[in-house]
């Protein structure tokens, strides 16, 4: 047992989640910075390793760790596709490199070393077996050299020469070695996980016709106006059967007339459950050619994932077992005292034969990958058991590591976080509910620049077909600029509940309420997309912007910065390489204009601050120099409530003519 010879000592690392509980999130293509404090008893020199391995691969890769201030150790290594990669660091005492430091303050100080020169010769010679063939031709050259019977000084440089230190690093003696226990995992999808927009609609209200109910294939009509506004993933609401029995009437009246066609999200009836089509919608072949022709377009289509039935529902019938019943032997319905939802049964995810539910519900899944579906909004996870997620979600990714899962879960700050642990790609947020500066900052602060950021990917959506906000109902057109700006820009990933969205749809249920009037939940509207104040060439040019600068697809380089006036919010993003900067300016009041003075930190931003540097509003097109760190700002929401300005730095050529790049 070599345990008691194992002298360093390896903790703190970083990224770990829980003690290695959960992984960390990636994208393929992106670096994962690892750092640990690494350190042992007395003055020997430490070597440190940073080993990773995708899952399914036996060998470790390694990468040398370099060492920062206080013992605090950093390696980095690059996820090159979709799955799971297993890191971890092993460090050692480093004979070689100890040897080699004591060898040289010896001869800096005039002393005898041709004892030290024997034994780097018996080091050297340990290296030998383990080496490559030109590695180990050099140990045996320099022990021979060291060994040899010629002068001290010739020996020494043998000793010191640099190719002999770049070979017994690459072949180290890693004896009575360190390993970080446990090893750590990475969870990798694909970018789109990272970086996305997304557009909601209801599919039922796409016809040309008003009051009739739409289909896939008048879908497919949209597919170029909403790839235009520039989104990359198409989301739809249920697509299944609608039960009859409690159905819900408009405006969500608990009585239903007969033309009334009920919501989306109570599924199940006669036609079939979670596995069926609405037929009014089409067939399952229409279907699988409407994202056959999404992807045409650039776009992926994402379906609601919503583990709940009506009365109506086949399940009810055939598994009467996964339901909860009342002391009276009547199913349990769904209800949010004093709110109830006599239209929905839920699961009983802890039945006894919760097993056969499980299993039931991943083909669901399976089933709807089998159409071509890869991505998934899910509807209230935080309503069922963690287990239940991180054992389908790792079912799933066992079979395609690229699908994407998105968690509608508008709950406790730590169920979020949770649910994002388990596997969840990303998440709705309380953004919709943040409209002050304090409290953009300080939520985006939590998400950006805490733990949080290594396992909670943000979805932002200003509006849902659930959430219309007072600000939206009370700001007008400006507020849903504004806000469109701020979830475009804050988060690398967005999405909008349109049409009502681009038209500006404000009209609430009721004074106090979030909800819609004449909501897309439970009737047909028709919509004139072509309305001369919507907002799709507005939105067409953000998500245009997103696309053409770097620095807004990623969420971890945001920077706030200092205003002098509350009504107004400034934030940065920067590419790493700093070749892309884009500063946001946001008028946070859609009434009245604000102006103030920003102060940027032009160093750390990558400026030279003695140089001027233009700031280009990709928005409007305006262009404007600025000189040092503080420059006076004006927004006026009666022309565009939001500046999204590209900074350009000044470059000198060869010639003396200035441009900015």
């Amino acid at each position: 047992m070599d345990e008691g010879r194992k002298r360093v000592v390896i903790e703190a690392v970083r990224p770990e989640i829980d003690g290695g509980r959960f992984p960390v999130k990636r994208v393929a293509g992106e670096t994962v910075a690892v750092e640990a404090d690494v350190f042992a008893d007395g003055h020997d020199l430490l070597s440190a390793r940073l080993l990773y391995r995708r899952e399914g691969v036996s060998q470790w890769s390694e990468v040398s760790m370099k060492q920062g201030f206080n013992d605090r150790w950093k390696g980095a290594f690059t996820v090159e596709e979709p799955g799971v990669y297993s890191y971890t660091v092993q460090a050692w005492v480093d004979r070689f490199l100890s040897w080699r430091q004591g060898l040289a303050k010896k001869v800096s100080a005039g002393q005898g070393v041709s004892l030290d020169l024997l034994t780097g010769a018996e080091i050297l010679e340990g290296l030998i077996s383990q080496a490559s063939g030109e590695d180990a031709v050099k140990f045996e050259e320099a022990v021979k050299a060291l060994r040899s019977s010629a002068g001290e000084s010739g020996r020494v440089d043998a000793a010191m020469d640099e190719e002999l230190a770049a070979a017994a690093a690459r072949s180290p003696a890693k004896k009575w070695a360190t390993t970080y226990q446990p090893e750590l995992r990475v969870l990798v999808e694909p970018v789109q996980a990272r970086f996305s927009a997304w557009y909601e609609m209801f599919p039922r209200s796409c016809s040309p016709r008003k009051g009739k109910s739409g289909t896939f294939q008048d879908c497919e009509s949209l597919l170029p106006y909403i790839a235009g506004m520039g989104f990359d993933v198409l989301y739809f609401p249920p697509i299944h059967p609608i039960g009859r029995s409690h159905r819900k009437g408009k405006n969500n009246r608990s009585q239903a007339e007969m033309s009334d066609v009920g919501s989306p999200w109570a599924i199940g009836a006669a036609e079939g459950g979670h596995k069926t089509v609405h037929p009014e919608l089409g067939t399952l072949e229409d279907f699988r050619r409407l994202t056959a022709k999404a992807r045409e377009h650039g776009l992926e289509v994402a379906l609601d994932l919503a583990f709940q039935c009506t009365p109506d529902h086949p399940y009810v019938k055939e598994h009467p077992e996964w339901f909860r019943r009342r002391p009276d032997g009547t199913i349990q319905h769904a209800e949010n005292p004093p709110k109830k939802y006599e239209d929905v049964y839920p699961f009983d995810f802890t039945a006894e034969n919760w097993r056969e539910l499980w299993e039931e519900l991943k083909s669901v899944v399976l089933f709807w990958m089998e159409q071509g579906v890869r991505v998934f909004r899910v509807d209230n996870p935080h309503t069922k058991p963690f287990p239940f997620w991180e054992w389908l979600i790792g079912e799933i990714k066992k079979k395609d590591p690229a699908v994407i899962f998105l968690s509608e879960a508008f709950t406790r700050p730590k169920i979020m976080y949770r649910l994002a642990k388990l596997g969840f790609s990303q998440s709705y947020t309380y953004f919709a509910w943040r409209n002050t500066k304090r409290e953009l900052e300080e939520y985006f602060t939590e998400l950006t620049r805490t733990e949080v950021k290594e396992f909670f990917r943000p979805n932002l959506w200003p509006n849902t077909p659930d959430i219309l906000t007072e600000y939206l109902q009370m700001g007008g057109r400006a507020a849903f600029m504004a806000r469109l700006v701020l979830a475009a820009t804050l988060a690398a990933s967005y999405g909008i509940y349109g049409p009502a969205f681009e038209l500006c749809e404000n009209q609430p249920r009721e004074p106090g309420s979030e909800e819609y009037l004449d909501s897309e939940k439970y009737e047909i509207r028709s919509w004139d997309r072509n309305r001369p104040d919507g907002l799709a060439e507005f939105i067409g040019r953000v998500n245009r912007i997103r696309r053409e600068n770097p620095a807004l697809q990623s969420d971890r380089n945001l920077q706030f910065h200092s205003v002098d006036n509350e009504q107004l919010i400034c934030y940065s993003k920067n590419t790493e390489d700093l070749s892309n900067l884009i500063l946001v300016l946001v008028n946070l009041d859609p009434h009245h204009p604000h102006a103030g003075w920003v102060n940027l930190p032009l160093t750390d931003m990558g400026l030279d601050p003695r140089q001027p540097y233009q700031v280009h509003d990709l928005l409007s097109g305006a262009r404007y120099l600025w000189t040092g760190p503080r420059n006076y700002v004006a927004v006026d929401p009666g022309m565009a409530p939001a500046q999204v300005f590209r900074i350009r730095r000044r470059v000198r050529t060869e010639r003396d003519f200035d441009y900015f790049m």
